[in-house]
């Protein structure tokens, strides 16, 4: 299937400097933003078969995570845009479901704001780093942030008992852990832009 849709895109008349901006992985990755106004449908707080429908459909989007950074990889076609995006896109899905799930009362508002000002701060570290040709580079710990949320964001959508679990308990325990992992994980970056960007400008002026 992938091979199939990838044979497709190579068929497409596009400009040879326009395929670093349309192509398979940055497409999915655009698909997954726009799921984003589905989301909106937490607002009407769904019943136990709709918040189920809803928490699987942003599991099949949160997989789209892995397909396109694979299709990338595999057929070398990664690109600035598509680095540019798939973060992006990420965050956009992942802080928007938590974000429409604060008015239901299924996540504190101060979670979500802690974790939201966590992701512009490392965001704003990494381009000002950027800027001066430092790079940091996505670390193990955002990584295992990111997936934590996936799961608890999932469960937490699920919020009614699902396979003899408590749903919201369950996500409720992954969020903290996400939580803190969001936290440790901003100040690795912080501790990181300090070494490589604020020292060496003090060792250089």
């Amino acid at each position: 299937m992938i091979d199939y849709l990838q044979r497709y895109f190579d068929t497409l008349p596009i400009a040879p400097e326009n395929r670093k901006i349309i192509n398979l992985p940055n497409t999915i990755t655009m698909l997954r933003i726009s799921f984003i106004p589905v989301l909106f449908l937490l607002l009407l707080s769904p019943d136990q078969t709709m918040s189920l429908v809803i928490a699987g459909l942003f599991i099949a989007v949160s997989f789209t995570d892995l397909l396109d950074g694979y299709i990338a990889r595999r057929y070398n076609i990664v690109t600035t845009m598509g680095k540019f995006l798939d973060p992006i896109a990420d965050k956009l899905v992942i802080n928007t479901a938590m974000i429409l799930m604060i008015p239901i009362g299924r996540i504190p508002a101060w979670v979500v704001a802690i974790v939201v000002i966590r992701d512009f701060t490392v965001d704003g570290i990494r381009n000002i780093a950027s800027s001066g040709g430092h790079i940091i580079s996505a670390s193990w710990l955002g990584k295992q942030k990111t997936l934590c949320q996936v799961f608890a964001v999932s469960a937490l959508m699920i919020h009614y008992p699902f396979l003899g679990a408590d749903a919201h308990v369950v996500g409720t325990t992954i969020l903290y852990l996400a939580l803190f992992l969001s936290v440790y994980s901003g100040l690795d970056y912080l501790v990181k832009f300090y070494r490589h960007v604020i020292r060496e400008r003090g060792s250089n002026p």
